[in-house]
């Protein structure tokens, strides 16, 4: 048996076909300091590639956004980390009165916000670094007067093998030429991943070795079902997977139609289907394909930044979503941070469990200042669109009452400076076990709930879900999660409330009938996974599903839940 790889399928799918290896190299530059009298030319220089980095990428923005707006907008978030003012105050001061070398203020200076991304482990966050990683890199570049290396020109359909992949490099891809991608590092929230998703291309992240152990020019297998990579297959393995990679290419071609069509079952029953946002000008770009928005991460407009937003930055933003949404609702996280996920412009002690200590709701609590301004901003731009304001981590009937005073505060004190705002929806992130097993009191108090299965699968399971040598007791298919969620769901439905899912398991093909069959028709999840969740949906009548969720009901384990709903989504398909 010839050596298998093993890593984190992203993007489901399989492939068969020669490696192409992309190596990036980067530069990085010695500390270096420059004699008076030369700092105004360094200067210059460092002003003149800021300028040429905002030509190359307006110029790939627009050549990428007629056929993928959501990718030509992240060259444009791109554009603002280059344009960021704070970067661009720090640079020229560290030249003229420090006197570094322009290549040395540049890396330090992108180091210094690289530095607090870094340290999240919260991997939606942590992603953000490679974005200005990837502007740091391409500054340099053309500092040193180096050309773009892109993967424009490939002759031929290629696996893509390397450490990591940077928004650069996959910025003129063309699909047709990418048969799967495979990754050293990366997360399945990483960029590569989103775009990968986007374009529907098979990836496996992760795969520790890759580089060590695959050639380029070699011929290899990639089942990202399973997150396996076979470099130079033997015969019977590659003859399996060309059949598969061909089977798995018709179904790619056909589901794509299922994107602009309504989401209902076989027996007409309506499904909304919400997106889960956190770059507003990316995501709200597909939003045409959405019944609302599920989620809205507003905690990325605190990120890579030295001082808080203010609440006319808020405002502006929360706006221009809303706006675009109209009626459909836009379901705003309030700030979820802390603990594990830090911020530059707010300094938090380090905690030895951070996931159970002082994050999200339990912040704004310990914050009132930096909690009311986000709740007056919203209030604000509620008059714009249909606001549902969701407040995270909440453990108890207290922590809602006392949030929903924050919000009464916040009326008062707009009222007070005859500011306007609308009407507005309060809920809840159902997802510590200690609220959804009182969820008949909570739904009393709110007007709607979101499961947040992630979290709410690693409190229950006692399982960190970012600490790889405990993967196997982090099970989103333990007896216990379908049984908590019916739960919620039934207390819920009783109370006439809104319920839906935000996490992992709202867009999982497998255990969508499943929590269909309990009750859930509001699902939210990243762009790339609707139209594939519409197909399964279309698939599948509300009888189908109750029958399904009745089995899983009296199942005792994980694995033969897994079982069943594999079973079940193979004669569907």
């Amino acid at each position: 048996m010839r050596m298998v790889l093993s890593g984190n399928g992203a993007v489901p799918g399989f492939a068969v076909g020669r490696v192409y290896v992309h190596s990036k190299d980067f530069i990085v530059p010695s500390e270096n300091y420059i004699p008076a009298g030369e700092e105004q030319s360094h200067l210059d220089r460092y002003l003149l590639i800021k300028k040429e980095a905002l030509s190359e990428l307006e110029n790939i923005q627009k050549s990428v956004e007629k056929e993928n707006p959501q990718k030509a907008m992240i060259f444009e978030a791109h554009r603002e980390i280059v344009d960021d003012v704070i970067i661009n105050d720090e640079i020229p001061a560290k030249i003229l009165n420090d006197r570094w070398a322009g290549d040395w203020a540049i890396y330090q200076v992108y180091e210094t916000v690289l530095a607090v991304l870094r340290q999240t482990a919260d991997p939606l966050i942590a992603e953000r670094a490679i974005d200005f990683d990837d502007v740091r890199a391409n500054l340099l570049r053309l500092w040193y007067g180096r050309k773009s290396d892109e993967l424009s020109d490939l002759k031929e359909p290629v696996i893509i093998a390397a450490s990591e992949l940077m928004p650069s490099d996959t910025a003129n891809i063309n699909r047709e030429k990418v048969l799967a991608i495979v990754t050293e590092k990366g997360g399945i929230l990483s960029h590569t991943a989103i775009i990968a998703k986007s374009y529907g291309i098979p990836t496996v992240l992760g795969v520790q070795g890759l580089l060590e152990n695959i050639k380029h020019g070699q011929f290899a297998a990639v089942n990202a079902d399973e997150g396996k990579v076979f470099p130079d297959p033997e015969d019977e393995i590659l003859a399996e997977y060309i059949k598969k990679s061909d089977v798995f290419k018709h179904k790619r071609a056909e589901t794509e139609t299922w994107l602009k069509k309504e989401a209902r079952t076989a027996c007409g029953e309506k499904i909304d289907i919400g997106l889960n946002i956190a770059n507003t000008d990316t995501d709200i770009s597909v939003e045409k394909h959405s019944d609302f928005v599920g989620l809205f991460r507003t905690e990325f407009l605190y990120m890579g930044r030295e001082t808080l937003p203010s609440e006319d930055e808020q405002f502006s933003v929360y706006r221009k979503v809303l706006e675009c949404y109209g009626k459909r609702p836009v379901v705003l996280r309030t700030l979820d941070i802390g603990g594990d996920k830090k911020l530059s412009c707010l300094k938090l002690p380090q905690e030895e469990n951070p996931f159970l200590g002082n994050r999200a709701l339990r912040l704004c609590f310990s914050f009132p200042d930096i909690f009311k301004t986000q709740i007056r901003a919203a209030l604000r731009a509620s008059l714009y669109g249909n606001l549902w304001l969701m407040f995270p981590m909440v453990t108890s009937i207290e922590d809602i009452r006392r949030a929903n005073e924050f919000v009464n505060i916040s009326k008062d004190e707009l009222k007070k400076k005859n500011l306007s705002f609308g009407e507005i929806k309060t809920g809840i992130m159902i997802e510590v076990p200690s609220i959804a097993l009182i969820a008949g009191l909570a739904a009393e108090e709110v007007d709607f709930a979101s499961i947040g299965s992630n979290d709410l699968c690693q409190y229950l399971c006692a399982a960190d879900r970012m600490n790889c040598t405990v993967e196997s007791y982090y099970q989103s298919y333990h007896p216990a999660m379908f049984s908590l969620i019916n739960d919620v769901v039934s207390a819920f439905i009783k109370a006439g409330k809104s319920i839906s899912i935000c996490g992992e398991m709202g867009s999982d093909e497998k255990a969508l009938p499943a929590l269909i069959g309990l009750g859930l028709r509001k699902f939210s999840m990243g762009y790339g996974s609707v139209a594939a969740v519409k197909k399964t949906i279309a698939g599948v009548t509300v009888k189908e599903c109750e029958e399904i969720a009745r089995q899983v009901l009296k199942l005792p384990d994980a694995s033969e839940i897994k079982k069943v709903l594999a079973q079940y989504a193979r004669s569907a398909s």
